[in-house]
């Protein structure tokens, strides 16, 4: 169970981690523009969010326990 929950935290927090980045990056016109920092913590802040949200329950650890019940 924590196993299966960890590895969805994990996944659901990568994801959330690359679409900060992406949105983050697309804020600037040229790459020479791009704040990399905030790029970074932006991104940092964004997983640790996931993974804090990811305590209150995650849909596909319920969905994996039903199905296999």
């Amino acid at each position: 169970m924590k196993t299966r929950w960890l590895k969805c935290a994990l996944v659901r927090a990568i994801k959330t981690v690359c679409q900060t980045a992406v949105a983050t990056i697309g804020t600037g016109a040229y790459l020479h523009e791009i704040n990399w920092i905030a790029v970074l913590s932006a991104s940092a802040v964004a997983g640790i969010l996931s993974l804090l949200t990811s305590c209150a329950g995650l849909p596909e650890v319920n969905m994996i326990e039903e199905g296999e019940e």
